[in-house]
């Protein structure tokens, strides 16, 4: 929308076009329509909100890259999403050199399927890791061999299953690997001239630190594309039941584990007395056997309980549980 002239600034033109400062006439003329340049061999399929939606599932994508891949590695993973733009599929495999690390991923229920580009700097140091060395890549670039690509394939397993998650606000997506090809010409999942978003994640494993490019077509995305926009995105965030939370706490620390001792008594000696003692040594203790011994839950008095046994093991049975204002 124009700028919105005032009464006043109406009153000053008119004035102006009366006395004959300004031609109107020459406004006419010099009043220029917007023209916007149109691309038919690259069509614009997706928007800056599709691309920045896909940003942000990406950046939760690389968080569980950071959690996830270190249990593997045994090494630090800082993942940082670079950025994401819509190019051709030829543009895309046209920059990339051989040899190269390409996952091949369905991405069911979706049709089609998407391309996991990782530079081979971080594969020669994710086989060198997980064979017990330090992650250091070779200085000379080569062909993988067979198990070098089973190494990575397993590696490659990990971050395919981790798209679930980001993925549950748009659509539910189970995504599997199929194969890695270490050629580009034998990836050819879509014609040259389809578009595609590329999403450029920066990967450092430890010193080593190397790119990783998501190719999706827009064939592929085109079902969910309406959904692709951070309006949707974050009005379907999941929000949990709060009933459905306290029990996943309860469970959690139904399986803490924590410590109980049952105090028999106390008793004050002199060192002299404690470096003296021998077997066969009494030490009286403040309590009667009759009296009823003190449980301790880590260091804090829960329960009172009165000893015995339980089997061939010493017990104690709990005759009253203390609360909190006792």
């Amino acid at each position: 929308m124009g700028d919105v002239l005032s009464q006043g600034e109406i009153d000053s033109l008119l004035q102006q076009l009366s006395s004959g400062e300004i031609n109107a006439e020459e406004i006419k003329d010099n009043t220029d329509k917007q023209v916007k340049n149109y691309d038919f061999a690259r069509p614009s399929k997706f928007s800056k909100e599709h691309l920045r939606t896909l940003e942000i599932i990406f950046e939760h994508y690389g968080r569980l890259l950071s959690t996830n891949l270190p249990v593997y590695l045994r090494k630090n993973i800082q993942v940082e999403v670079m950025n994401s733009e819509a190019v051709t599929y030829s543009e895309f495999t046209n920059a990339l050199s051989n040899p190269v690390l390409l996952g091949v991923v369905e991405f069911a229920p979706l049709r089609g399927d998407i391309l996991m580009e990782l530079a081979s700097s971080l594969g020669y140091a994710i086989v060198d890791r997980m064979l017990g060395g330090m992650g250091v890549p070779l200085e000379k670039a080569r062909d993988f061999s067979e198990i070098e690509l089973l190494i990575i394939e397993r590696i490659m397993n990990v971050c395919v299953n981790l798209l679930r998650e980001p993925w549950e606000n748009v659509t539910e997506i189970h995504p599997r690997l199929q194969r890695i090809e270490t050629n580009s010409q034998f990836a050819q999942i879509i014609s040259p001239g389809e578009m595609i978003a590329i999403v450029t994640i920066n990967l450092k494993i430890g010193d080593v630190e190397g790119l990783m490019n998501i190719c999706l077509p827009f064939i592929t995305l085109e079902p969910v594309m309406d959904k692709l926009n951070t309006k949707f995105w974050y009005s379907n965030m999941q929000i949990k039941d709060e009933e459905t939370y306290h029990e996943v706490i309860e469970s959690l620390i139904d399986r803490a584990p924590v410590s109980v001792k049952a105090v028999l008594g106390k008793s004050l000696i002199s060192v002299s007395d404690f470096v003296n003692l021998q077997p066969g040594d009494i030490i009286r203790v403040d309590t009667n056997v009759d009296d009823e011994l003190d449980i301790y839950v880590g260091n804090i008095r829960k329960f009172t309980a009165l000893p015995g046994s339980s089997g061939t093991n010493y017990a104690v049975r709990v005759t009253s549980v203390i609360r909190e204002e006792e």
